[in-house]
């Protein structure tokens, strides 16, 4: 570990802690909303026009055809096979596996993106046809088959995971409610299942912000990292809780940190650092730190043994 990023985990140890009272994200209550949210995972960003011919558009993107009913019970539709695991993975969670299989990583690029930059990397071109016969396609050149090696698994509470900041964190300029986007570091397998692969996104809100004062005061900032996203597109709540803390002062030790510059959390998570003292509070995208699941989530993993 370079000294940077020794001072990096230091930083993250000592003002970078969760609220213990993580609310889960609600889904999506109208079809304005639920329609922007699968458009931007589709393409990039929310369409514009009339909204039935936004909901047609995706229909044929993903199935070929177009449904009946009302237009929240086509979007529901849509969403449901996008988004929602049941008996079987959903289209984003195949996705997924199969750009992890090929890449050993996970990117946050649209729908329509990815899928064409794998056909490109596995074929040397691009296929026409709906997004769910390509990905199919996809996943027979990558695992060798359409059915994807993949099953639900108990996950359990306190599942450590290590994240990277995508967000720089500075208290010159960083305000209470200011959004804070990281990505998993590192690959996270449970009894020989991906549940949290390296560059899947995580999404974490700034609970406190002061900046350095006059007299020494330190700066303080909090950040709630309150959901990352597993392999199955799942948003699993997530903070920093005791096992992240230890795993951090791990790192540190590693580190080679001398006692006297050991940083021991207090029973809050948060101490004035040695290190900042007086000053702002400058972390960098790629600073890493640990947080752990909130409690047992089901989730569907890739087999990897």
């Amino acid at each position: 570990m370079t000294l940077r990023k020794f001072f990096s985990a230091l930083l993250c140890a000592i003002f970078l802690v969760s609220s213990m009272g993580i609310v889960a994200a609600a889904t999506p209550d109208t079809v304005q909303d639920k329609l922007e949210l699968i458009e931007k995972d589709t393409y990039g960003t929310p369409q514009t026009g009339a909204l039935l011919d936004r909901i047609i558009k995706l229909e044929k993107d993903y199935d070929g055809g177009n449904r009946t009913g009302s237009l929240m019970a086509r979007v529901n539709a849509i969403y449901d096979e996008v988004y929602t695991n049941s008996t079987y993975p959903s289209i984003l969670a195949e996705l997924n596996a199969i750009e992890w299989n090929v890449t050993h990583e996970v990117s946050m690029d649209s729908v329509e993106n990815r899928v064409a930059n794998l056909e490109i990397r596995l074929a040397g071109q691009t296929s026409e046809g709906t997004y769910k016969k390509r990905i199919a396609a996809l996943a027979k050149i990558s695992f060798g088959t359409a059915t994807l090696p993949m099953a639900p698994i108990a996950v359990p509470a306190n599942t450590l995971i290590k994240v990277a900041l995508v967000t720089p964190v500075s208290t010159k300029n960083i305000k209470v409610g200011d959004t804070v986007k990281y990505k998993v570091a590192d690959d996270v397998i449970v009894d020989g299942k991906l549940i949290f692969a390296k560059g899947l996104p995580g999404e974490g809100v700034v609970t406190k912000a002061k900046p350095a004062r006059n007299f020494g005061r330190n700066a303080k900032v909090e950040v709630d990292f309150k959901q990352t996203k597993a392999i199955d597109g799942t948003e699993v709540d997530t903070f920093v809780g005791e096992e992240a803390k230890e795993e951090m002062k791990n790192l540190a030790m590693a580190a080679g940190a001398s006692l006297a510059g050991m940083v021991i959390l207090g029973p809050i998570g948060v101490i004035a650092g040695a290190f900042v003292h007086g000053k702002n509070i400058e972390l960098p995208e790629g600073t890493e730190v640990y947080v752990q699941t909130k409690a047992e989530t089901t989730l569907y993993g890739v087999q990897t043994q």
